[in-house]
């Protein structure tokens, strides 16, 4: 996904430090917000992969850091559960007035509680995701159990939170206590999709169980089995992003679909970290990967195993095609492919013996009622599908740089 630094003024006057996530076309159909855990940043694994989840989609994702937060200006002990609303509401302020006003607000932890009561205010705002959210602003207090005493005694305290040290004032703790969440939801009255882990330790899942029941259909709720409160694990924040893309795409009045606008067939994009590739091609949005063994993460094909599945579609297309056309008993077409690199030594016939030849073993099965004949010109057929001639013919490549403005 393309990344973009940005940053916007809060109400206080600080700057906020963000980044937006573009599809890889640089032409989303709809922006989201996202609304970081209590004490996190934008840099988070799980919003960075949810990001990436929506981006393919279409949706381009806002994600930024709270005061005094992360990059962000301002001191965090001077904030408050309001303050983070009021960030979220400057935030959609500044996709407004410089893109798009957002119709998607996502919050894990305590900033799905943000997310709420920014949503009630937020009429651009047409759905509501949320991640691992207490169903009331003031459950994070028992993150700071050990220092509630002081904290109401001397005002303030330094708390351990997440093996960070934080300052947390009074006027945090009145103004989390303050919140109905359950009178914003009875009110709200816009689609909402609950995510939450049973195995959550940090907000148990009755949490889900409260923010459902107080809320009104269409409302969803989708267990994240297995995961941890902070989706540290990359393969659930994968999941969850997936389901948020999916599921919004809904509620969203999206007009039909048109070519894509790009001045090209295909876009790939992969950023800074790793190497998953978003790839865009017409009106479809997949993602390319490397195998865990070699440092990626396995999200989507590699390179040769997306050039193998171009010859394999290709493959079974020529022959339905060819056979629809004889009016030929042909039920069902199934390629198998193999791609390796074998030293040019093993080709008796080849005159340039340097360096390797590309190997692609293609198996096909036919099923129908076929004779022997028919079954041969179909396997003729296979070698002059368009890929299998592409691949065999002498290719030229022109590359250059794109311009930047």
């Amino acid at each position: 996904m393309k990344s973009h630094k940005v940053e916007f003024t809060n109400a206080l006057g600080y700057k906020l430090s963000a980044k937006l996530e573009l599809p890889a076309n640089q032409h989303p159909h709809s922006f989201a917000l996202f609304a970081h855990v209590f004490t996190g940043n934008k840099n988070l694994i799980a919003t960075r992969h949810i990001s990436r989840a929506l981006t393919l989609d279409g949706v381009a994702v806002l994600r930024f850091d709270f005061t005094g937060l992360g990059d962000s200006e301002g001191d965090f002990a001077d904030t408050t559960f309001s303050s983070n609303v009021e960030d979220l509401i400057a935030a959609a302020k500044y996709l407004e007035d410089n893109y798009q006003a957002p119709k998607i607000i996502i919050g894990h932890s305590l900033g799905g509680a943000a997310a709420i009561f920014a949503a009630a205010r937020l009429e651009s705002v047409l759905t509501i995701a949320t991640i691992g959210t207490p169903s009331e602003p003031e459950h994070v207090s028992h993150l700071l159990a050990d220092s509630l005493e002081t904290i109401e005694a001397n005002g303030a305290a330094r708390v351990n939170v997440g093996g960070r040290i934080f300052t947390i004032k009074k006027e945090f703790l009145d103004d989390i206590r303050s919140k109905n969440m359950f009178e914003t939801l009875r009110t709200l009255r816009k689609p909402i999709l609950i995510l939450h882990s049973p195995q959550d330790r940090i907000v148990e899942i009755e949490n889900a169980a409260k923010i459902y029941h107080a809320s009104y259909h269409p409302k969803s709720f989708v267990t994240l089995d297995g995961a941890d409160h902070m989706l540290s694990n990359k393969n659930d924040a994968a999941y969850a992003g997936s389901l948020i893309a999916s599921w919004a795409t809904r509620y969203l009045n999206l007009p039909k679909k048109d070519t894509l606008k790009t001045d090209r067939q295909v876009v790939a994009k992969l950023g800074e970290i790793g190497y998953t590739t978003e790839i865009i091609a017409g009106n479809h949005g997949i993602l390319a990967d490397e195998a865990e063994e070699v440092n990626g993460d396995d999200f989507g094909p590699s390179p040769y195993q997306l050039l193998s599945a171009a010859l394999g579609a290709c493959t079974a297309m020529t022959l339905q095609m060819y056979a629809r056309r004889k009016g030929w008993d042909l039920k069902e077409v199934k390629v198998h492919l193999d791609h390796g690199k074998r030293y040019v030594d093993d080709c008796m016939t080849c005159e340039n013996k340097e360096g390797r030849l590309d190997h692609f073993d293609r198996i096909i099965e036919l099923e129908g009622n076929l004779t022997a004949e028919q079954r041969m010109r179909l396997l003729d057929i296979a070698n002059k599908c368009p890929v299998h001639r592409t691949l065999e013919s002498e290719i030229r490549i022109n590359t250059s740089l794109e311009e930047i403005p």
